[in-house]
């Protein structure tokens, strides 16, 4: 009980600084896609940034581990975060760590308990759109052959992919860029699928709650009603039987 009241402090704890460390990546992470002449050590502080940041995200995860109760239980649950901790050691690419990064921040997100799902989808949506722009930008400017090569160009192929309209008048071309498309569409697919959950369950649950108030109402009349029955009754009981009239002067007979 002990460590699982210090799990929920520590993701209590720390849930703000790491969410301003996420900030912090995606400066990092789109100043160079966006000033392409930006000077070497600007880059390199930039890159620094990022793997410090995937750092803190990855350190949380080794923490949340150690404190938990059931560690086994904890890696099988939380399998999704010790993929997004392990990838970029496999291969350091920069787009691994925009990936496992926004992997970390997403799950971490997640568990606040005060972060409702519109909040969370909304932030979803805006991260989506920033990071599959600034990456599709990244992978596409420098391809002889692509098409995206301004920002506003990325920014228009990531909404017209992630609501799967496709206009076309944009597209990827070299293998990255299209790997990226797919995960954007995939997405944008999950989050329509969660909005459309999330308006379907507030009409269910506004029916249900009009049909248990007629149904509260109808019970309340059924019992009213029981109720002036049950006093009917009682008046007539203690009312007794009716007492007759006396009789009229004709109907007594002829007096003797």
């Amino acid at each position: 009980m002990e460590e699982r009241t210090a799990q929920a402090r520590w993701e209590r704890r720390t849930q703000r600084p790491l969410l301003a460390l996420a900030v912090g990546f995606a400066v990092a992470y789109a100043v160079p896609i966006v000033d392409s002449s930006a000077s070497r050590s600007l880059t390199v502080a930039c890159t620094v940034t990022e793997w410090l940041v995937w750092g803190a995200f990855a350190a949380d995860y080794l923490v949340r581990l150690a404190i938990a109760p059931h560690r086994k239980e904890f890696v099988r649950t939380h399998w999704l975060d010790l993929c997004a901790v392990v990838l970029p050691l496999l291969q350091p690419l920069r787009l691994l760590r925009l990936v496992s990064t926004l992997m970390l921040v997403g799950r971490r997100a997640r568990m606040a308990s005060q972060i409702r799902l519109t909040t969370y989808v909304a932030g979803a949506v805006v991260g989506l759109l920033m990071f599959g722009s600034l990456a599709v930008l990244s992978v596409e400017r420098d391809s002889p052959h692509g098409n995206i090569k301004t920002l506003g160009d990325a920014v228009w192929w990531s909404f017209t992919t992630m609501t799967t309209v496709g206009y076309g008048d944009h597209a990827p071309t070299t293998g990255l860029g299209r790997i990226l498309a797919v995960g954007l569409m995939l997405s944008g697919i999950a989050l329509l699928g969660v909005v459309t959950a999330n308006i379907a369950a507030w009409f269910i649950a506004r029916f249900e709650k009009d049909d248990v108030e007629e149904r509260r109402q109808t019970a309340a009349i059924e019992a009213l009603t029981e109720e002036v029955r049950a006093l009917r009754a009682e008046v007539a009981a203690l009312s007794g039987p009716p007492v007759p009239h006396p009789l009229a002067p004709e109907e007594a007979g002829p007096r003797p």
